[in-house]
């Protein structure tokens, strides 16, 4: 980061001073953050600790306070300074990880800029302190459109003395594997507008931390232009909430109620689980194609019985799904070619040709 950019983040932070808003200057500080990943980060600490004005050293406490160190890689779900600091209204800075004596960065190390964060956080107003401190007051989840090709994951925070509530949604592309794409934080009014049903936090934080740590591991994963500068602070807040369920579990298949009374039912429902997998809530007319015409003719052993009750079996999830025409026309149109399709073996993956053997050879296949 240039010395331009260092002068313009200590206007910003003079104004911030003035606001003594903890909500402005974690949201500011998420984005100083994501600009610190294209690199200078080392020269923009060494400005700040010796410049050693107020402006500089809530920058300093900014920063540490949203998402650890930004001369280590931010995203990575590790945080610094074990116990952190004690802050003047019994708060503490943000913290616990392993990076506070990393020698290999260069210069002071880590652990200097980390010690000067915490100091900073002393020497400042009481409101730098409620940086972080906040409680987690209710949680949602569900599509955010039609299909569900997007979900929406919520969680409604307030600091700890009441004030500044607000919502932070996260964007998760199920189409791609469930990777978190967009991310905002608005007003808690922001979610009358959403149709999210209510969820545990505890559940919704780690749908949020596996969508996080998925989009980390996809190299050029492609996300929304805002998404890099809010991902410092929606990952300090998903980690904020106590006890996140990781890997998180989705009811939607253990409610499904609908279930039709016909033989080979359970056994089609079964395979239906198998396909939608982790990601339920997508349910279009081109994934009802790609099940009834490509996945189950390639994946799929079933019973003459689960074969015939598989259209009930569809029609059944597609009205749980949303009941939406489109989606059961669709389901109409490709019905009647799965049993054909299903006695053609040349359409069979090699692991299904593989067990199909298996099954000949031991003759429970004819």
């Amino acid at each position: 980061m240039s010395t331009s950019a260092f002068t313009t983040a200590i206007a910003q932070a003079r104004d911030l001073l003035r606001w003594r808003s903890p909500l402005r200057t974690e949201l500011w500080a998420a984005r100083l953050c994501a600009g610190l990943e294209q690199g200078g980060a080392e020269e923009f600490v060494r400005e700040l600790v010796a410049s050693d004005t107020t402006e500089a050293r809530l920058t300093l406490a900014a920063l540490i306070g949203v998402d650890g160190a930004p001369l280590a890689r931010v995203g990575t779900g590790e945080r610094l300074g074990g116990d952190g600091g004690a802050a003047e209204d019994g708060g503490s800075v943000q913290g616990g990880g392993s990076y506070a004596d990393d020698e290999g960065s260069g210069g002071e190390g880590l652990g200097a800029w980390a010690e000067a964060g915490r100091e900073a956080v002393r020497a400042l107003p009481g409101w730098v302190a409620r940086m972080g401190q906040v409680t987690c007051e209710g949680a949602w989840y569900g599509k955010a459109d039609r299909y569900g090709q997007q979900t929406l994951a919520a969680l409604h925070f307030c600091y700890h003395d009441g004030k500044e509530p607000h919502v932070l949604v996260v964007g998760i592309d199920q189409v791609n594997g469930g990777l978190a794409v967009d991310a905002l934080v608005d007003e808690v009014k922001f979610l009358d507008d959403l149709r999210l049903d209510p969820a545990e936090p505890g559940v919704v934080a780690g749908r949020m931390l596996d969508a996080f740590e998925l989009t980390e591991r996809v190299m050029g994963a492609m996300v929304a232009d805002t998404f890099p500068s809010v991902r410092p602070f929606a990952l300090g807040r998903a980690l904020a909430v106590p006890h996140p369920v990781r890997p998180a579990p989705d009811d939607v298949v253990s409610t499904f109620r609908r279930l039709p009374g016909v033989p080979g039912a359970e056994e089609a429902f079964e395979k239906l689980v198998e396909f939608v997998g982790d990601r339920p809530l997508w349910w279009s007319p081109a994934r009802v194609s790609q099940f009834l015409t490509s996945w189950l003719p390639r994946e799929a052993i079933l019973s003459q019985e689960a074969i015939a009750a598989m259209p009930e079996v569809v029609r059944a999830w597609s009205r749980s799904s949303g009941d939406h025409r489109e989606v059961l026309e669709r389901v109409e149109t490709e019905a009647p070619l799965l049993a054909g399709l299903m006695a053609d073996e040349s359409l069979a993956g090699l692991g299904k040709r593989i067990a199909l053997s298996r099954l000949r050879v031991e003759g429970d296949q004819p």
